[in-house]
């Protein structure tokens, strides 16, 4: 991969990581309800579901989602449903000793099949297959295997470190949102994101 393919990717992987969408909006609430701690197990899902999605793009998936109209309107419906259900559950915490497990809480295992029903997850792992596995400078790449490798690598720390920054921000929130109704406003507000996010999916 050439130094001006490399520039490029981490830009792109820089914008596309650190911008809002499902995965920044979930660590930054994790991390305001129920502490760093408890949101560190999420932002370890993501990159590892991230890369198992990669991977499974860069291997063929990604072409027949894309190629059955019947898959990608099925990755869709989950994506929304699972959007709005997670919107539902954050909407309803109120005080920061009611958010137990039973209100908010998203496994380890729940972060990485998360990413196989978020679009924004989808675009960017068809457009990284299309743009920098297959291709290499707009001709047919002579080592997709490679390339796919680097691109996991980078794409786990930028996966990580966003989702890392967004629940930290969200985590030196906790204490001032403790107060008043602070958290009410602030979790209807990151459930209204997710709501967003969802009805936007319908549209891609």
């Amino acid at each position: 991969m050439s130094a001006t393919e490399l520039t490029a990717l981490l830009l792109f992987c820089t914008a596309m990581s650190f911008s809002p969408g499902p995965n920044t909006t979930l660590s930054t609430a994790l991390a305001a309800n129920l502490g760093l701690k408890r949101a560190l197990r999420f932002c370890l899902a993501v990159p590892a579901g991230w890369t198992l999605l990669m991977l499974a793009c860069g291997l063929g998936l990604g072409a027949l989602v894309l190629g059955v109209p019947a898959l990608r309107w099925g990755v869709k419906l989950f994506g929304v449903a699972y959007m709005l259900w997670l919107a539902w559950k954050l909407a309803g915490a109120s005080r920061l000793s009611e958010v137990d497990s039973a209100r908010l809480n998203v496994t380890f295992l729940q972060g990485v099949g998360l990413q196989f029903l978020n679009i924004k997850a989808w675009m960017l792992a068809l457009t990284l297959t299309a743009g920098w596995v297959v291709n290499a400078g707009g001709l047919p790449a002579p080592n997709p295997g490679e390339r796919l490798a680097i691109i996991c690598v980078v794409m786990m720390f930028f996966a990580f470190t966003s989702n890392f920054t967004y629940a930290v921000a969200g985590s030196l929130l906790r204490q001032w949102l403790s107060q008043g109704a602070r958290l009410v406003w602030f979790n209807r507000v990151l459930a209204l994101v997710l709501v967003a996010t969802a009805l936007w999916m319908l549209t891609v």
